[in-house]
């Protein structure tokens, strides 16, 4: 686990760098809307979707300029959700990472406008040459992380998410929810190195398999951090489900079942792996990392 952990540094490291060279900071008159970008996005945060991009692309091959570029575009995309789902309309937090959101640090405006800026600007990153040769492998870059991203994943995830709040949820509903909320950026940067590295279809659906499986633990260890978690530690409020009287995957199972649960998803996860053998190793510390973590 000392190694994973030393790689997962790294790797952040390294996707931070790519980050800082995408948003430099001229002295031009929208420079308040790249310093609102570079705060949500450059400070903080394990990057672990980055981390998934960067794991299953080196499994496969695939150069590390690819890679990093393309996991800079999904933190891009993560950090964005973030900055909406901050604000008022949404979860209404005033603290992420241990810093204030970023429509307190600046103001509402700009925080969505930031937001916009980069969603535009992973698209941008991914549609380049510069990330792939092959435009074939660029538009299946696009199209996955358009659909990832919008209706039929993570937004059209916020929109049930917030309607459950209203209508509260069975364990099926729930599940839909988070499989699209948080389920589908994770299954875009575990596909992705298959993506870049035109892997067969076998490989490409053992990490489907894979990131099915992780992106429900990582939810429902979500919200245990949410009802067991410390909020300096986390950096954030803890909490709010209960006060909010959200329907989770804790208020369903009790925490006991959800951990039970969240283990099973664990080791179904890392089965999907044996496909690639030693070459997976890192994919299969990271979801022993996920199941552990504290924040």
């Amino acid at each position: 686990m000392a190694d994973f952990r030393k790689d997962l540094t790294e790797t952040a490291h390294k996707v931070v760098e790519v980050l800082d060279d995408f948003m430099p900071l001229d002295d031009t008159p929208e420079r308040k809307l790249w310093e609102a970008m570079r705060y949500s996005t450059v400070a903080g945060g394990k990057r672990v979707r980055p981390f998934m991009v960067v794991a299953g692309a080196r499994m496969l091959g695939v150069s590390e300029t690819s890679a990093l570029r393309t996991a800079a575009a999904i933190e891009m995309v993560h950090c964005y959700s973030l900055v909406h789902d901050d604000l008022p309309a949404m979860d209404d937090d005033e603290l992420r990472r241990g810093q204030p959101t970023c429509h307190i640090k600046f103001d509402e405006a700009t925080a969505i406008l930031a937001g916009d800026a980069l969603l535009a600007l992973a698209f941008e990153v991914v549609a380049s040459p510069a990330t792939h040769s092959d435009p074939k492998v660029r538009a299946d870059l696009v199209v996955a992380l358009a659909r990832a991203a919008g209706a039929h994943g993570m937004v059209g995830g916020q929109m049930i998410d917030l309607l459950a709040e209203e209508n509260g949820y069975g364990l099926e509903k729930i599940t839909r929810l988070q499989q699209m909320k948080t389920g589908a950026l994770i299954l875009f940067s575990c596909e992705a190195g298959a993506i870049l590295g035109k892997a067969a279809d076998a490989q490409r659906q053992a990490l489907r398999g894979y990131a099915h499986d992780l992106g429900l633990a990582f939810q429902i260890v979500d919200d245990l951090l949410d009802v067991e978690g410390d909020e300096a530690e986390m950096g954030k409020k803890v909490g709010k489900d209960a006060d909010a009287g959200k329907t989770t995957f804790v208020s369903l199972l009790g925490v006991e079942g959800a951990k039970e649960r969240a283990a099973m998803l664990e080791a179904q996860a890392v089965a999907h792996l044996d496909i690639f053998g030693e070459k997976a190793d890192s994919l299969r510390a990271l979801a022993e990392f996920i199941l552990k973590r504290r924040s």
